[in-house]
């Protein structure tokens, strides 16, 4: 999961949430996760780890109790996407941004989410930055330009 590449890291997020689900929902034992794990493993990246410290037990967030927020992090990259496609939008952030120049794009996000700290949830907040509700079709192109 930590060696992977941006993509490869959401199927691995994406493998966790479907077995947090059936783990949840009575569906899967915590004896069967293993088996379940390298079988979805092996689905998603086409081969199956040696053994259960480098498969199921990768990571601390199980061991820490930490279930069900992990999906969080591919929502963030979504949202991420979808937010650097408006402030490029910005001739100024743009410009500045193909110089490695940042100050104008930090300057976008105070503007359209910083302040607003936590005065809304996440949905509505990429709403009023982007005018548009969460739409995941701007993080597949960034995936898209950048591995095909």
């Amino acid at each position: 999961r930590v060696e992977s590449d941006e993509a490869t890291y959401d199927l691995h997020i994406l493998l966790r949430f479907t077995i947090e689900r059936q783990m949840i929902n009575g569906e899967l034992s915590t004896h069967e996760v293993p088996e379940a794990w390298n079988a979805l493993f092996q689905k998603f990246f086409g081969i199956t780890p040696p053994d259960n410290a480098s498969g199921c037990l990768q990571d601390i967030h199980w061991a820490m109790g930490g279930i069900g927020y992990f999906a969080t992090y591919t929502l963030g990259n979504i949202n991420a996407a979808q937010l650097q496609h408006h402030a490029m939008q910005d001739p100024a952030v743009a410009t500045a941004f193909a110089h490695a120049d940042y100050a104008p794009l930090l300057s976008w996000l105070r503007k359209n989410i910083h302040q607003h700290g936590n005065t809304y949830f996440p949905k509505e907040l990429i709403q009023r930055a982007t005018g548009e509700t969460i739409n995941p079709q701007y993080y597949l192109t960034h995936l898209r330009s950048r591995f095909l």
